[in-house]
């Protein structure tokens, strides 16, 4: 009778933490409905103002603590943040937020900032391993969004997000509207250098790269004195740089001028997420040969194809014209109904086009050419034209942009 009681006793005891554990597993796992509808409103915020991670932030994530739903991250998106708080308070239950609004209030004024080295590199995420993502240019403004050590994460006037090392001098908005009223010079050659004197033999202050800009201060003996955005000074020779008001005034955005800039890149080497004549992407090839025409592409070739006027989607090349964006990739099936945009390149005619694809090198979509890219005319979407259509949604004039305006 004793065992008998006391195998009744140790079952019980067993029951009870059975149930226990159960209800604990159970509490942790159990999502209200106030919950699933706070994740759908989040999602549906993201797809109407923050559908492209590259340009916005909208990094909210809901979790529940007892009987209140928290929401919880970060956002470069005001209206999306506003509209998402009266959402929440609409809801039955309670509800408690802790969203950093970017840029960081901690930053104070400082939210502007210039590229001081010939190229930034923008990485995924703040560390030397991650992925490179695209590159800033010497003065290039920026803005900066927040800082973790010695990164800082910007957003660079094509709009993209990234991180970078260094590379970024940060101003307020008087010293940024103070540095952009200030005369420029553009270096126009592909490659060259400053030096610490107006004479060659002199050791150099830094590389540059075509499309830097620099500060003006003087001209002496076929140089021009120049000031760098983190104060260094240094001269620059003429023939490698334009004053910001020639170099507009010489501007020439035509097929056949577009076309004799993409020559000048010719054999610079691929390299993923490079938007410079030190290594170029497709489409930071295409960017930068319509950056040098003062005109500002969004970064990727899935972006720019969003941009100016169909001419062609047939494969059929008798409308399209010198400076025409190329894109390729994959059409939108049954199996995978998303297209994918993967490659763009600039047409010359006669169905050539010139692209960074190991390096900056001609093909031709042609058959009987002897440069005839089969693999690329296999995968061949769409022609769209840029020129004349500045000012059409991602076609922006450089000194129109908000980042380069005074």
């Amino acid at each position: 009778m004793d065992l008998d009681f006391h195998g009744f006793l140790i079952a019980v005891i067993k029951m009870q933490k059975t149930v226990f554990l159960f209800l604990m597993l159970f509490s942790t796992l159990s999502v209200t409905p106030q919950h699933c509808d706070m994740d759908s409103v989040i999602q549906r915020l993201k797809e109407k103002h923050a559908p492209d991670s590259r340009v916005e932030v909208f990094d909210i994530v809901a979790t529940q603590r007892k009987d209140t739903i928290v929401l919880q991250g970060e956002t470069t998106s005001m209206p999306a943040y506003e509209e998402l708080i009266l959402l929440a308070g609409s809801m039955p239950g309670q509800m408690e937020e802790s969203i950093r609004l970017l840029p960081d209030k901690e930053l104070g004024d400082a939210i502007w900032g210039v590229i001081y080295n010939s190229v930034g590199t923008l990485r995924a995420e703040p560390r030397y391993g991650s992925e490179l993502v695209s590159q800033g240019l010497l003065g290039m403004p920026v803005k900066i969004l927040e800082k973790r050590g010695g990164w800082c994460r910007i957003q660079t006037p094509d709009k993209y997000i990234g991180w970078i090392n260094g590379s970024v001098r940060a101003m307020t908005q008087s010293e940024r509207q103070q540095y952009l009223r200030q005369p420029k010079v553009v270096v126009t050659s592909v490659f060259a250098r400053s030096q610490q004197r107006a004479d060659s033999d002199f050791p150099p202050v830094s590389d540059l790269v075509v499309g830097n800009m620099l500060v003006v201060k003087g001209e002496k003996e076929g140089f021009y004195q120049v000031v760098y955005p983190d104060g260094r000074e240094a001269y620059v020779r003429k023939s490698d740089a334009k004053e910001t008001t020639d170099w507009l005034k010489s501007m020439d955005l035509a097929g056949e001028s577009i076309v004799n800039s993409a020559y000048r890149f010719m054999g610079v080497p691929y390299l993923w997420g490079g938007t410079s004549s030190k290594g170029l992407d497709c489409s930071g090839f295409t960017k930068t040969v319509y950056f040098m025409h003062a005109i500002i592409l969004p970064r990727d070739a899935s972006q720019q194809v969003h941009c100016g006027k169909l001419i062609d989607s047939s494969g059929d090349f008798s409308g399209a014209l010198p400076g025409d964006l190329l894109f390729f990739g994959s059409k939108a099936t049954d199996d995978s109904p998303k297209e994918r945009v993967v490659h763009v390149g600039i047409y010359m005619g006669n169905k050539r086009f010139i692209h960074a694809s190991d390096y900056v090198h001609i093909n031709s979509l042609d058959p009987a050419d002897p440069l005839y890219d089969e693999f690329n005319a296999n995968r061949y979407l769409r022609t769209k034209r840029i020129i004349g259509e500045v000012g059409t949604p991602g076609i922006e004039n450089i000194f129109e942009n908000e980042f380069y305006k005074q």
